[in-house]
């Protein structure tokens, strides 16, 4: 049964398969990090919260850079060391004594993190045909939620035990998980190395239709923290659901996730209809916001209607908008700097993410039904701006003079 969320053959199945055990790693830290650092490292909470900060300036501020490297060395090799690399860096949460050399480590781990990231992408655009890329991104996705849910439910087992032991096995298992991933790493093709351009090295930095691109997206991205973070405390302080409605809006999106991302991606292969795709998310995820925001003061019968409707209309536009995405920054991106293109367009997810938090719990919380209402809006403006930025980039390309490798 799971052959049918697969790719069918080639490079592609070993990029789902390397997806799969990384994420396996991911999905059981994710639920268990706090927790390590608080209980096991005796760090505040505040501590914990500027390692998380720092780490997340430092991936965002190398992941351009960390995306030329891949360019020019080739993605298979940056990937290879960088999960090498991050075996040994996340065992050494072991020996961590003090916030001094917490941070320390966590820092270097987003170097390798941030490179790796960067590498993966460049590899689907150097391994996978142009008309493939959004599908193979697609599988990924699928395959990710689908293993990132297995390493939670891992983690709650560990859980159960509540022992210091316990979480120091999880270290070792994530460990091994990006040591695996980086030997999986050896089975794909090496992508062609890229030689040097006249002329500056980061040209993504002088693409401003991208640089655009990459900005909105990362604003659209942000809907990413409603169902994690803001909606779960709507629930529980505006509503009259039940608390374990919180966990089944997010059943129903892992769900949804696996079943309908390879179908919603298909087509979006083009810039153009990829910013459709996006823009017609965009409209999905402000229907989602208007059906939260009515959610609020009413019977708990017809407030669980409300948020199960709108937890479907956030996933269809979650789909449709990743899909997009995906369509655009592999698009929009010349093919002899991919590395350097995708790292950029990770940054905007990464922005969407620091700023996320604070800002919609700051409507929806704070401001209720008007804060969702806000959101609503907002994510239509940004989505309708999509089909705009790529006529721009594509009008801007015209006239691009053709690079000269030295």
């Amino acid at each position: 049964m799971l052959s049918r969320f697969l790719p069918p053959k080639g490079p592609a199945r070993v990029l789902t398969g390397v997806t799969l055990v990384h994420t396996l790693g991911q999905g059981l830290w994710m639920a268990l990090n706090a927790l390590y650092a608080t209980t096991v490292l005796r760090l505040s909470p505040g501590q914990f919260g500027i390692g998380v900060g720092v780490a997340a300036a430092v991936a965002l501020a190398v992941s351009t850079p960390a995306g030329h490297l891949a360019d020019r060395i080739g993605p298979r090799s940056v990937q290879i060391w960088s999960f090498l690399a991050l075996g040994p860096l996340t065992a050494a949460l072991l020996m961590v004594r003090g916030f001094g050399m917490y941070l320390l480590v966590v820092c270097v781990q987003a170097l390798a993190y941030s490179a790796s990231r960067s590498a993966r992408m460049a590899m689907v655009a150097g391994l996978i045909p142009p008309e493939d890329r959004v599908a193979v991104r697609a599988y990924l996705r699928a395959t990710s939620n689908v293993s990132v849910s297995v390493g939670a439910v891992l983690a709650g087992v560990l859980l159960a035990f509540d022992s210091v032991r316990a979480y120091q096995l999880a270290v070792v298992f994530n460990a091994s998980t990006y040591l695996i991933t980086g030997l999986l790493t050896l089975l794909l093709p090496a992508v062609e190395r890229r030689p040097a351009r006249t002329g500056p090295a980061l040209i993504v930095l002088r693409d401003r239709p991208y640089l655009a691109f990459v900005v909105l997206d990362g604003l659209l991205s942000m809907h990413n923290v409603l169902l994690e973070v803001v909606l779960p405390l709507w629930v529980l302080h505006h509503t009259g659901a039940p608390r374990w409605m919180v966990a089944a809006i997010l059943l129903t999106n892992t769900v949804a996730v696996v079943l309908l991302q390879v179908r919603a991606a298909r087509g979006t292969d083009e810039p153009a209809a990829a910013a459709k795709a996006s823009r017609s998310g965009s409209l999905c995820l402000g229907l989602a916001c208007v059906l939260f925001a009515f959610s609020g003061g009413v019977s708990w019968a017809v407030c669980s209607v409300l948020l199960l409707a709108g937890a479907l209309a956030h996933v269809l536009g979650e789909i449709r908008q990743s899909a997009g995405s995906w369509g655009m920054s592999f698009g929009l991106a010349p093919d002899d700097a991919q590395g350097q293109y995708q790292g950029t367009y990770a940054m905007g997810s990464d922005l969407g993410k620091l700023i996320a938090p604070a800002l919609l719990t700051w409507l929806a919380v704070e401001h209720g039904t008007a804060g969702w209402i806000t959101m609503a809006v907002g994510f239509a403006l940004v989505g309708a701006a999509m089909p705009a930025i790529v006529s721009w980039a594509q009008r801007s390309r015209q006239f691009e003079p053709d690079p000269v490798a030295v």
